[in-house]
């Protein structure tokens, strides 16, 4: 879905930063195709992407945009260790805005933390599973969950709470990889007899091809390379007497990228832009 942005501001450059891999050749593909995305829009008058794992690096990114006004998107799915810490201190962030040899950083929340990720889970849904009625549908989102992290798990529940109150869905579970309840037990923890399974990540890689196939039983051990992407085209799976369908990661959603303009929205909205202090109606229409 191509969606004509509501706003533009050709005088500023838009920076997407991801975690990237050195293992995992896809994780940086969504950061990349989001900027694209953006850049064909012609939004923003520059737009350059940066990773942790990968070149060119947060401490790099700085050299490639000319721009005086920065807006920084951290393109992860929840707060915690590295938007609180590793971005800000690898890119030399004094807070939400830094003033910095004539440019203005404006640091952006990361996308996952954006209320519009609904939309997002709820088309992904609909995609992989579009013959079913959702009322009859046991939705699980899946994240990956962490002791060290209390908002890993935090991001997920506040979907699971918002698709709840909307009432679409028999009924909406979260699930993790690292914490209970597990992704393991998901015939435990649902009772519908259609499960649909959609992984809360930014990018398809080793958990979504290799870890989550094993923990639903749709694998019996990780198959590597052969099961990319082929392991979301085989829905549905018969399953522990069940039917189960497994989605794509919600990050490589092409709707991701009105996400990432509608934090750039939020952060305005909260800082003193006002003029643009309107949310993309995309996503609220899926």
């Amino acid at each position: 879905m191509n969606i004509k942005p509501l706003f533009r501001k050709p005088d500023s450059a838009l920076i997407i930063a991801g975690h990237g891999s050195t293992l995992n050749p896809d994780s940086s593909d969504p950061t990349y195709l989001h900027a694209r995305t953006l850049r064909d829009r012609e939004v923003f008058g520059e737009v350059a992407v940066c990773f942790w794992k990968e070149e060119p690096s947060f401490r790099q990114v700085f050299r490639m945009v000319e721009a005086a006004e920065i807006y920084v998107v951290p393109n992860f799915i929840s707060e915690g260790y590295f938007t609180r810490t590793v971005l800000p201190r690898e890119l030399e962030l004094d807070g939400a805005v830094t003033l910095r040899e004539g440019r203005t950083i404006k640091y952006c929340d990361p996308v996952g933390s954006h209320p519009n990720m609904t939309g997002l889970i709820l088309q992904r849904a609909g995609e992989v599973a579009p013959d079913l009625r959702p009322e009859d549908v046991s939705l699980v989102i899946v994240g990956h969950g962490t002791g060290l992290n209390e908002n890993s798990a935090r991001a997920v529940r506040a979907q699971v709470e918002r698709i709840q109150e909307l009432r679409r869905f028999g009924e909406v579970v979260d699930a993790f990889m690292e914490e209970a309840p597990n992704v393991a037990d998901w015939d435990k923890i649902t009772t519908r007899k259609d499960v649909v399974i959609v992984p809360f990540f930014i990018s398809d890689g080793l958990h979504s091809y290799e870890d989550i196939p094993v923990l639903l039983g749709i694998e019996s051990a990780p198959t590597g390379a052969a099961s990319r992407q082929d392991v979301f085209r085989r829905n549905p799976y018969r399953v522990r007497g069940r039917q189960l369908y497994y989605g794509s990661a919600i990050g490589t959603s092409p709707l991701l990228a009105d996400v990432i303009l509608d934090q750039v929205i939020a952060f305005d909205t909260r800082w003193g832009d006002p003029a643009t202090g309107r949310s993309s109606p995309a996503l609220a229409e899926v």
